[in-house]
């Protein structure tokens, strides 16, 4: 927690226009172009990444297929999990994210922008349709990130137990999985 404190607190000065001008493009998403609102995300996600004195040190992205329509599938160990994946990823990524955390400012806004979907777990049937849209999505050429146990891992490396549903999208596809840790 103190590391997003340490995030915010060194973007006083260029996170609220970063935030008005995400609003905006959530507001009229339709209005721009894909490339361009993930760029403003992912420039985003650098303030983020600098401001939380984290270095990221990434290996693999030649493992990245260049052609698009593929999943990511990475375990939940923090917070920064998110911001660290946006922060790395030219791309672009939607994502498959529970209910609850569509609601909440900031998150919301980036998950308009980069059309991804809320799922409500407790909904069988709203579920199936966020798989359903996830595969056609999949199959024009998107790319999404799904976390398969859910939630956060809160003990060290340990992975939980990965949710039912969770590669039925790459199952359906048959697209390229990048697993990710």
């Amino acid at each position: 927690m103190n590391r997003i404190a340490l995030m915010i607190l060194k973007n006083l000065t260029k996170f609220p226009a970063a935030f008005i001008k995400l609003c905006h493009y959530a507001k009229y998403t339709e209005k721009y172009s894909w490339q361009e609102k993930w760029d403003h995300i992912h420039y985003m996600m650098g303030l983020a990444v600098k401001g939380g004195n984290v270095d990221l040190q990434v290996t693999g992205l030649e493992n990245i297929p260049e052609e698009n329509g593929f999943m990511l599938y990475a375990n939940h160990q923090g917070m920064f999990d998110v911001l660290a994946i946006a922060a790395t990823f030219d791309n672009g990524l939607g994502a498959v994210l529970k209910k609850a955390l569509y609601d909440v400012p900031f998150l919301h806004q980036i998950a308009l922008c980069t059309q991804s979907y809320a799922m409500d777990r407790e909904d069988v049937r709203q579920s199936l349709t966020v798989i359903q849209n996830v595969i056609r999505e999949v199959n024009a050429g998107r790319n999404y990130l799904i976390f398969p146990e859910g939630t956060r891992s809160k003990s060290s490396n340990d992975l939980l137990e990965f949710h039912n549903g969770s590669f039925r999208c790459a199952l359906k596809t048959k697209c390229t999985v990048v697993p990710v840790a």
